[in-house]
């Protein structure tokens, strides 16, 4: 997304006042190079370009791509027809939001870089990761309105200094040209690490932990909106997340986030 823009602000043509600018941060660089090598965002192994993956941790990484289930994002083995796909997962136990995407399956290198990212103050990662999301999620950025983060309670934020969710939807909203909406929905207790639980206790765990401010409901009656978080496993924060917007009036509500547990592949149904 984006690309072009992109393409014509490094062009040596259109960007000719900013030649002076462009060496010096070329300069730079290659200091930076010299004294911290680049390293692939996964496993620290020697890379060309910062924010990048080794071509190992690359290969390993299960990006989910058509034919997916266009409800919930994930995989199926085979695509036809010209219709939305839907697994059967979708059609027996349809989920809250609309649709969700997702850059890829969760697996060894994706669960890496969210640990990184989350638990080691890797913000150095947020900006690849959040381009990627960006273009996995392209479909329901381009009519979305505002992007909404699944939010810390305040103690967790204040331990961890900074909310994952929100530094990704950063990313994404620069890339798709959207408002990050974080003050639209908020933790109002906390709860224990969804780590380690089951389906049933995670969603007990998360019952009734978001809601969204009476000052912000005004402004998102009738919004679509885009929901971002890490990671999508049992979906029993995002269910929690998109009931509590719904409830307050927006209109619809998809999601994106960086990798989702995909452990069944269906059969398509058209």
């Amino acid at each position: 997304m984006r690309e072009n823009a992109r393409e014509a602000q490094a062009s040596p043509a259109r960007a000719a006042p900013w030649r002076g600018l462009g060496l010096g941060r070329r300069l730079w660089r290659g200091l930076v190079d010299v004294a911290l090598p680049p390293s692939c965002m996964a496993c620290r192994a020697a890379v060309d370009e910062p924010g990048c993956l080794c071509g190992s941790c690359w290969s390993r990484l299960s990006f989910i791509a058509a034919p997916f289930c266009d409800r919930l994002g994930t995989p199926l083995p085979y695509g036809f027809g010209e219709g939305r796909l839907l697994s059967p997962a979708a059609r027996e136990a349809p989920p809250a939001y609309g649709r969700a995407r997702a850059v890829a399956a969760f697996g060894e290198v994706a669960r890496d870089l969210i640990h990184a990212l989350k638990y080691a103050d890797r913000l150095d990662i947020a900006p690849p990761m959040g381009r990627m999301m960006a273009r996995a999620g392209a479909d329901i950025l381009s009519d979305a309105q505002a992007l909404v983060p699944v939010p810390l309670h305040r103690l967790r934020l204040w331990r961890r200094r900074f909310n994952q969710s929100a530094a990704l939807a950063g990313v994404i909203g620069g890339e798709a040209g959207l408002p990050v909406r974080a003050g639209w929905l908020e933790r109002q207790r906390a709860t224990v690490p969804q780590v380690g639980l089951d389906r049933a206790a995670r969603a007990r765990n998360v019952q009734g932990a978001f809601a969204v401010p009476e000052i912000a409901k005004g402004e998102l009656r009738g919004r679509r909106l885009v929901l971002v978080d890490d990671v999508l496993t049992t979906g029993a924060t995002i269910d929690a997340c998109v009931k509590a917007l719904l409830r307050a009036g927006a209109g619809r509500v998809d999601v994106l986030v960086f990798a989702r547990v995909a452990d069944a592949v269906d059969a398509p149904l058209s």
